[in-house]
């Protein structure tokens, strides 16, 4: 029975290899042009209580390359000092302003309340949504704007390069792309019409505005937590072209600082890809990890060693595609997966109880 059982994680464990393999080989990233676009580029950021974060995404934005821009910033009610600050920063550049955001209504949550609000000022012929703890690079609104007239795409998303400075963040924080790319060939995104095949992350968000506002995209999804998902869904069920692909060092950002802060803040959303299924997170949790741990009780030293060499070849390939650290990814990758234990646990005990919150609001 326990080879058996073997063989059933050897099959899961290969399937998920080949879907790192392809993703490795196609190299989904984000590439630079040389051709220089002048369409007018609408940069829209919701922040709240983004005082230790704002100004370097609004330096870096004020040094791109890209010149045609403009440059919005939503105040959704902080409590410290993230109005003034923009407002300062405001009052010297004119392609920059900053406005307050108005009372949440019933039914939105309050990032997508926030981006609806940013959307109905901006005048650009593209809309690009980024959360406010970002940096970015020179090259990366021109070669935007190219891959989203290139491929008519009505939404770009970016899958941001992550900065993690504590251990804690490097046992929690590399789960995200492990898990993206080791489940999702990113290509199909683009490719397939399956709406199943919906992938993209809210710190980068890049839509042709026409369509934007035809469509109302935050507003459909108002009362959504994991709304950049069910967006690029929304896209490719209207048969529209959506496409996400990983930033290539184009964008940057500390999700989170420290291990507490990464635990609370993955747990909050942790189950929506698995379409809020727990039975079939858990059993997700019981190949990734479960797996591997009843292969070494077999005591069967070649089993193990060519498990082994598929987690190992997984985790560099991933930290390639990803631009981390691979050493790291493969030295802590026991440790991610009890960080992943421990983000389960809190994840289905918050959705059971709800009782998710994020930045003092109930999500």
């Amino acid at each position: 029975m326990a080879i058996f059982f073997c063989y059933i994680i050897y099959f899961f464990l290969i399937l998920r290899f080949c879907v790192t393999l392809f993703n490795f080989i196609s190299n989904p990233k984000l590439t630079k042009v040389s051709h220089q676009y002048h369409d007018l580029v609408s940069i829209l950021i919701p922040a709240r209580d983004e005082e230790k974060n704002i100004l370097t995404l609004l330096q870096s934005m004020e040094s791109q390359d890209y010149q045609n821009i403009e440059v919005i910033v939503l105040d959704d009610h902080s409590s410290d000092e993230t109005y003034n600050l923009c407002a300062n920063f405001a009052q010297k550049h004119p392609l920059f302003k900053v406005i307050k955001g108005k009372p949440l209504p019933n039914g939105w949550l309050g990032k997508n309340y926030a981006c609806h609000q940013l959307a109905q000022q901006a005048k650009g012929k593209y809309l690009l949504f980024l959360d406010a703890d970002e940096e970015v690079e020179n090259g990366l609104i021109n070669s935007s704007v190219y891959r989203i007239k290139v491929h008519r795409l009505a939404l770009l998303s970016l899958f941001t390069n992550q900065v993690m400075v504590t251990l804690g963040e490097k046992t929690v924080v590399p789960l995200m792309h492990y898990m993206l790319l080791n489940l999702l060939p990113l290509r199909l995104i683009y490719l397939s019409k399956n709406p199943a095949f919906a992938a993209a992350s809210g710190q980068f968000m890049f839509f042709e505005a026409e369509k934007y506002h035809q469509y109302q995209w935050h507003e459909k999804v108002k009362n959504q937590v994991v709304e950049d998902v069910e967006i690029m869904k929304q896209v490719k069920q209207n048969r529209l072209k959506g496409e996400g692909l990983l930033a290539n060092g184009f964008i940057r950002c500390r999700m989170y600082n420290g291990y507490q802060d990464a635990i609370h803040g993955f747990s909050k959303n942790f189950l929506a890809p698995f379409n809020y299924s727990i039975v079939t997170f858990l059993l997700y949790l019981v190949f990734l990890i479960g797996g591997p741990v009843l292969v070494g009780l077999t005591l069967n030293l070649q089993l193990f060693l060519m498990m082994l060499s598929l987690i190992v070849l997984t985790r560099i390939m991933i930290s390639l595609s990803s631009g981390q650290n691979a050493v790291y990814n493969v030295l802590l990758h026991p440790l991610q997966m009890v960080s992943l234990i421990v983000v389960a646990y809190l994840s289905i005990t918050k959705y059971l109880t709800k009782t998710v919150t994020w930045k003092g609001r109930k999500v």
